[in-house]
């Protein structure tokens, strides 16, 4: 049975997905776990076809926690429906809380689903303000645990991110929003207002490969200019100045509403940190050694796409060791934002002289 998996922070948006898809494919189910209440323990389950509710039942679970509702209710409501046959798709509706990449990982593990196709809808005019907003996830009742502490921008751009397919909805602020999309997703195909993504589900979606292209250790991103929406790379070989970085940190991430990449600080020669920033929050962490810092043998047996991403990098003296991240937003003052990053970087004045404390100490 082929499943389609649809996400989405907006809900009527996501919706009207589902609708399309059901109704261009006779037979066509759609499976919906409403996780409003989960925080209580409460879990409903609804199945539908075009015409109407088919079951709609309260799920118990051992322990309420998103993990638990997919292994345990819905890849078996799945499987249930697979072997019961007549369903040539069924579509999965994510809650618009929870991020496609869990769920689809425990669907394409099962040789009796073909993972089909993976799209988010779209609302066109609140896009801009739930990517540059301040609420978390909390603040709207959509946190799936009580440790969850993400922020909306966050959750929002990993739907964005992951997918191959984006369904633009809404009829103000397209050419806007259309730009932000492709830009935060160049692998994916953005379809129009009242185009069916029907036609997109007859192939196979490769979980695998989505987290490789998601990687920032080794993904390559590019400059772009689309009207008021830009997006900015800057790439340099010489090592950031730690205390001068962590002095500019706040005014380096406000610069743009999605930051991604790859830094690395003086004081941490051989360490590759990862860049993930989220409007004004940022996640900073070590993803391992540079390739550079390995053994031959151990740099062999890293994933293929690094080795191949770190080779465009490769330089004689600092090997894969440098500074690749990415800017995504509105109205980007692109030569201020590389000024203040290239005033980060370490001089050659200062090369190897002693740096003195590091701020990033406690963080990383």
């Amino acid at each position: 049975m082929r499943v389609a998996v649809v996400s989405g922070l907006h809900r009527n948006a996501r919706g009207r997905t589902v609708e399309d898809l059901l109704a261009a494919e006779p037979g066509a189910v759609a499976v919906h776990h409403d996780l409003g209440g989960i925080n209580e323990g409460i879990v409903h389950r609804l199945v539908h076809d075009r015409r109407g509710t088919i079951d709609h039942d309260r799920v118990h679970l051992g322990h309420p926690c998103v993990s638990c509702v997919v292994r345990e209710d819905l890849v078996p409501t799945l499987l249930e429906l697979a072997e019961r046959g007549g369903q040539g798709l069924c579509v999965v509706e994510v809650w618009e809380g929870v991020e496609p990449r869990r769920v689809c990982e425990a669907v394409a593990a099962r040789a009796e689903l073909r993972l089909c196709a993976v799209v988010t809808a779209v609302d066109a005019e609140r896009l801009l303000p739930d990517l540059s907003g301040h609420d978390d996830v909390r603040d709207r009742g959509l946190d799936v645990s009580a440790e969850d502490e993400r922020a909306v921008a966050e959750l929002l751009a990993h739907q964005i991110e992951y997918p191959t397919v984006l369904a633009l909805h809404g009829s103000r602020h397209l050419d806007e929003a259309r730009a932000l999309l492709e830009q935060l997703n160049p692998a994916a195909v953005v379809l129009a207002p009242d185009v069916c993504p029907a036609d997109l589900t007859r192939g196979r979606f490769d979980p695998e490969t989505a987290a490789h292209r998601l990687n920032p250790a080794w993904a390559q991103y590019a400059e772009r200019q689309d009207g008021r929406v830009g997006t900015v790379t800057w790439t340099r070989k010489r090592p950031l100045h730690p205390e001068r970085l962590h002095g500019a940190l706040e005014r380096i991430v406000a610069s743009g509403l999605r930051g991604r990449g790859r830094i690395w600080l003086a004081d941490r020669p051989d360490t590759l940190l990862v860049w993930d920033a989220y409007n004004d929050a940022l996640l900073l962490e070590s993803a391992g050694p540079w390739l550079g810092a390995l053994p031959e043998a151990a740099a062999e047996l890293v994933p293929q796409i690094r080795r191949t991403s770190a080779l465009l990098d490769w330089d004689p003296v600092v090997c894969d060791r440098r500074q690749h991240l990415a800017f995504t937003g509105v109205d980007l003052d692109a030569a201020r934002l590389v000024s203040l990053l290239d005033s980060c970087l370490l001089t050659e004045e200062e090369a190897g002289r002693p740096l003195g404390s590091d701020p990033f100490a406690d963080a990383l």
